[in-house]
C-alpha cells in the first residue's frame, strides 16, 4: 500500500541493547542459580573463592568465617569474612556489583575466578529474590578505617548503585566482610550441601582455616595443616598453538612492537627471535613489517606458519599445583574419622592442550568405614575449587570411567562406568584457563589431552592401591600358618623338651618345610616427625635365595640412616642385594624426615624371584 511504512522500520525501532545484567537477571540457571539448594551453595562458593585468592596473592595465610543464618520463610543471610588486604574504597562497587569486572580474565595464569562475573552474580541474585542489598566492609590496613557500603546493581547500565556509605570501625587489621541476603534452601548431610563444599576446599586448600556456622548454630572449624603459602603462579604471556585468527588480529593491533619479527619473539611465549624469523620466513613475509599493517589474509599465513615450526610447550610456571604430600595431608585430615587404611597420592608433569598448560592430581582413599557397597565418592576440583554439580558432563567423570578398576580391586560392572567400592577418589585439574563446559564452572570440558592425563594419574594411584590390597590379601592368607610356625611351634617344642628332659631341638628345618617361601614383613613408626621405616626379611625356602628388594620412597632428599649399604638410590627407590640362606634373616631400614604424617606405609618389590615364592612384596615392574 502506497505511503505505508515498511515492516522492516516497525521492527527496527523494537531493537534494544541489552547489557550484561539484564541477560543473567533473565537467565540466572547459566550462573548455577537454577534451584534454591544450588544458589545458596554458589553464594557462599563466589565468596569464598574470592577470598582465598585475596589472601593468597596477598601472601596472608587465609582465615575464613561463613555463617549461614535463617531469615523469613527461606530467605537467608550468609556472612562470609576474610582476613585478606581488603579492598580499596573507590574499588568495592565495581568489585561486587559489576559483572564482567576483573583482574584475572586477561591474565595467564591459575587462578580461581576468570571471568569477573562470580560474587556480581551472587549480589544479582540476592537483589532479584530479596530486593535486599548487599553490605560490604573492608578495611586495607591498621590505621585505616572500615568501609561499609550497601549496594544494589543497575541492570540496564550494569553498573553498581550505592545505597549507603558509612566509615565503620572494626577490629581486624585488614579484610573483607560480605553480608548477602539470599531466597534458597539449607541442607545437611547431602554431597551437594555448604558443609561438603567447603570440606571438599579444605582438602584442596591445606595452608586455610575455616570456620564454618550453619543455621542451627552448629560450628566446624577445617584447620589448616600446613604454615606455608603455596607458590604463586607467575603470568605468561601466550602460546601460538592455542591463539585463534580473531585474537591474533587483536593482538597486532594492540602490540607497541614496531617489526613482526620482534612482535612474535616479545607478545607470545615459546618464541624466540630466531624463532620468530623462521615463522616470518615460512609465511612469506618481511620480518620488518609492522604489525599494525597485517591484514587478515597475513594474519591467516602468519597464524599457519607457526603451526609448522617446532615450538616448546609454554612455561608452566603459571601453575600452582597443590603437590602428592599436602593432598594426602588434606585427605587424611578430612577422613580422619572414617580410618582409612590406606591414601595414595599422585601429581603429573604440566602437559598442553591447544598451547595451554594444565597439569592434573590426584588421589586414593581406600578401606576403614567407608562404606563397602554402594559407588566410590568422586572429588572433582578444577584450581583448586570443588565442583559439586553437572557430573554426568565432566571429563573428569568420563575419565574415571573408562578405566577398569577391576584390576586394581574395586567392583566394577561390565569393566565400564564409576566403580563401587569403599573408596574416596580425587581429581584436580590446574589451568591458566580451565576449559569449563559452562559460565556456572561446574564441569570440564571433554578435552582429549586432560583425560588422558587424568587416567595416567589415575592409575598411578591405584597400582599402589593394588599393591596394598595384594600385600594384604597374601599376608592375610598366610597369617594363621605363619602364627603356627612362628609362635606357636617354638612353644611346642619347648614344652616337649621339657617333657622329656632334653634340650630343645632345632626346628628351623621344620619351619622352613611347612613355610617353603621368603617372608617379608615391614612396618613404619612416626615420632616427633621422623617416619622409621623397617623392613624384615626371612628365607623360610629349603634353598638360598638371591632377588632384589626394591623400596619406594618420597623423595631421596628427605631419606637417610639407610641400613645396610644399599646397592643404587635412585630418585623414588632404594636398592638392596639380598641373598639369605635357609632361615636367614635380614633388616633393612630407612628414615624418612617429614612431619610424621605424610610417609605411613612402605610399597615393596622384588625382582629375581618368582612372586610365588615370596609374600609381602609385588613383582617389579620397572627397569633393573
Amino acid at each position: 500500500m502506497p505511503g505505508a511504512k515498511p515492516i522492516a522500520e516497525t521492527l527496527a525501532k523494537k531493537q534494544k541493547e541489552i547489557s550484561i545484567a539484564e541477560f543473567f537477571e533473565r537467565n540466572k540457571q547459566i550462573l548455577g542459580f537454577d534451584s534454591l539448594t544450588r544458589a545458596l551453595i554458589t553464594c557462599v562458593k563466589e565468596a569464598v573463592d574470592n577470598a582465598l585468592d585475596a589472601c593468597e596473592e596477598s601472601g596472608i595465610l587465609p582465615d575464613i568465617f561463613v555463617k549461614i543464618e535463617t531469615m523469613d520463610g527461606d530467605e537467608y543471610k550468609i556472612t562470609v569474612e576474610d582476613n585478606g588486604p581488603g579492598i580499596v574504597k573507590s574499588q568495592i562497587p565495581h568489585v561486587f556489583a559489576r559483572l564482567l569486572y576483573g583482574s584475572r580474565f586477561h591474565t595467564l595464569k591459575q587462578s580461581r575466578g576468570q571471568q569477573g562475573i562470580g560474587i556480581s552474580a551472587a549480589v544479582l541474585y540476592s537483589q532479584l529474590t530479596t530486593g535486599k542489598t548487599t553490605i560490604i566492609t573492608s578495611k586495607i590496613g591498621e590505621g585505616f578505617p572500615a568501609h561499609r557500603v550497601e549496594l544494589l546493581i543497575d541492570t540496564k547500565k550494569n553498573l553498581p548503585r550505592i545505597v549507603k556509605e558509612e566509615m565503620d570501625h572494626w577490629e581486624r587489621r585488614s579484610g573483607t566482610r560480605i553480608e548477602i541476603f539470599v531466597k534458597g534452601k539449607y541442607v545437611k548431610n547431602r554431597k551437594q550441601s555448604v558443609y561438603e563444599y567447603l570440606r571438599s576446599t579444605a582438602i584442596v586448600n591445606p595452608h586455610a582455616r575455616i570456620i564454618f556456622i550453619e543455621p542451627d548454630g552448629t560450628e566446624t572449624v577445617f584447620e589448616r595443616v600446613v604454615e606455608e603459602l603455596p607458590e604463586q603462579p607467575r603470568e605468561i604471556k601466550p602460546h601460538p598453538y592455542g591463539i585463534e585468527l580473531g585474537t591474533l588480529l587483536k593482538m597486532l593491533k594492540e602490540t607497541k612492537a614496531k617489526k613482526i619479527t620482534s612482535f612474535l619473539s616479545g607478545d607470545f611465549s615459546s618464541i624466540s627471535p630466531q624463532k620468530a624469523k623462521e615463522i616470518v620466513r615460512i609465511a612469506e613475509m618481511n620480518g620488518n613489517l609492522n604489525p599494525k599493517e597485517i591484514g587478515l589474509d597475513e594474519a591467516k599465513k602468519l597464524l599457519a606458519a607457526s603451526k609448522k615450526v617446532k615450538l616448546v610447550s609454554p612455561p608452566t610456571d603459571c601453575l600452582s599445583p597443590i603437590g602428592e604430600t599436602l593432598i594426602k595431608r588434606g585427605l587424611r585430615k578430612e577422613t580422619l574419622q572414617l580410618s582409612p587404611e590406606f591414601i595414595s597420592t599422585d601429581t603429573r608433569q604440566a602437559n598442553v592442550f591447544s598451547g595451554t598448560p594444565f597439569m592434573v592430581e590426584s588421589g586414593i582413599v581406600y578401606g576403614g568405614s567407608l562404606p563397602k557397597d554402594g559407588r566410590v565418592e568422586l572429588l572433582r576440583f578444577a584450581n583448586r575449587v570443588p565442583l559439586l554439580y553437572q557430573e554426568g558432563g565432566c571429563a573428569i567423570t568420563e575419565a574415571v570411567k573408562s578405566m577398569d578398576w577391576r584390576r586394581y580391586g574395586l567392583e566394577q560392572k561390565g569393566g565400564k562406568g564409576m566403580p563401587c567400592g569403599p573408596a574416596i577418589i580425587l581429581v584436580h585439574v590446574a589451568s591458566v584457563n580451565i576449559p569449563f563446559t559452562s559460565e556456572s564452572k561446574e564441569a570440564v570440558a571433554h578435552i582429549d589431552e586432560i583425560e588422558k592425563e587424568i587416567r595416567l594419574s589415575l592409575q598411578q594411584c591405584a597400582r599402589k592401591m593394588r599393591l596394598h590390597l595384594s600385600k594384604k590379601k597374601k599376608k592375610e592368607k598366610m597369617k594363621s600358618k605363619f602364627l603356627l610356625i612362628s609362635q606357636i611351634l617354638p612353644e611346642i617344642a619347648k614344652k616337649s623338651a621339657e617333657i622329656v628332659g632334653k634340650p630343645v631341638p632345632p626346628i628351623d628345618g621344620v619351619i622352613s618345610q611347612i613355610m617353603n617361601i621368603v617372608w617379608v614383613d615391614d612396618q613404619v613408626v612416626s615420632k616427633n616427625g621422623v617416619a622409621e621405616s623397617t623392613i624384615t626379611i626371612i628365607n623360610y625356602k629349603r634353598s638360598p635365595q638371591r632377588f632384589t628388594l626394591y623400596a619406594e620412597i618420597p623423595d631421596r632428599n628427605i631419606i637417610s640412616h639407610i641400613v645396610p649399604e644399599p646397592a643404587e638410590i635412585r630418585d623414588r627407590v632404594i636398592k638392596w642385594n639380598v641373598s639369605l640362606k635357609p632361615t636367614e634373616k635380614m633388616v633393612c631400614s630407612f628414615r624418612v624426615y617429614t612431619d610424621g604424617k605424610d610417609f605411613d606405609e612402605n610399597n615393596l618389590y622384588a625382582s629375581g624371584i618368582d612372586p610365588v615364592n615370596i609374600v609381602g612384596v609385588e613383582k617389579w615392574e620397572g627397569e633393573e
